[in-house]
């Protein structure tokens, strides 16, 4: 076991472990709605992280022009839209700005397809249609994980020392990343999305969308064309999204 953990990066071990957490807010759901197939990853195929097959169920189809909103409802994992409400319901409870609001519900939608260097995809895949501010503020949490600041409150996670042990060093494209984040003016925009993140592990814990519907009207640009079909740099993430059965 020991010799495993030492052969994944920290990034691996570290989405593994958020989404074993992840994963955790499911378990109250009935036994017979946990392997129907929504989202990406293992829930597309393959085993699960026990190493057992999954079961999967047939995948409900996507409206014509499907907006932000349907993808929550219809494509992505439900573990991780647990996990994402209930980061943006901290931050809203907390009297965060509404963007901040909107960069938590939105910072782990990239898992949905891949889970290598998340913060970067997810931000990709939300660019055209969020304020930069947003977009840059995902991108860079994902590195942001790692260093605390306890200015805000955020210290090193308990759980990170338990995996890698004391006194780990990330990738050097980790601390980079860090450091040119931590001298941006946007820095405490992405520090607010780990500093949420840390109380959106609560089992039992359920949390609509609807609270956060008029903040995604206000803040997110629908294109008019659904996401997906607007010929956009990202519209291909989306696509993936909608047919990831597709075999070419």
């Amino acid at each position: 076991m020991e010799a495993d953990r030492r052969s994944l990066s920290s990034e691996e071990r570290a989405d593994a472990l958020e989404e074993s957490m992840m994963r955790r807010l499911d378990q109250t759901a009935p036994a017979q709605t946990r392997g129907v197939r929504r989202g990406t990853g293992v829930l597309f195929g393959g085993l699960t992280p026990g190493g057992l097959p999954l079961t999967l169920g047939a995948l409900a189809p996507m409206p014509p022009k499907p907006t932000i909103v349907d993808f929550f409802k219809l494509r992505l994992m439900p573990h991780t839209v647990t996990h994402m409400l209930q980061s943006a319901n901290d931050a809203q409870k907390k009297g965060e700005p509404e963007e901040t609001v909107l960069a938590c519900l939105l910072h782990d939608i990239a898992v949905n397809l891949i889970k290598v260097d998340h913060g970067w995809w997810a931000a990709q895949m939300v660019e055209p249609y969020v304020p930069e501010k947003v977009s840059w503020a995902i991108r860079y949490h994902q590195a942001l994980r790692f260093f605390p600041d306890p200015a805000v409150g955020y210290g090193y996670p308990e759980r990170y020392v338990q995996i890698f042990g004391d006194g780990y060093v990330p990738e050097p494209y980790i601390k980079a990343a860090y450091e040119k984040a931590r001298k941006h003016k946007w820095y405490m925009e992405a520090r607010m999305i780990t500093v949420h993140d840390l109380y959106a592990f609560e089992p039992g814990v359920k949390v609509t969308l609807d609270p956060f519907i008029d903040v995604i009207g206000r803040h997110f640009r629908q294109p008019k064309e659904g996401l997906g079909f607007d010929a956009s740099p990202v519209a291909h993430m989306w696509r993936s999204l909608i047919y990831p059965d597709n075999p070419l």
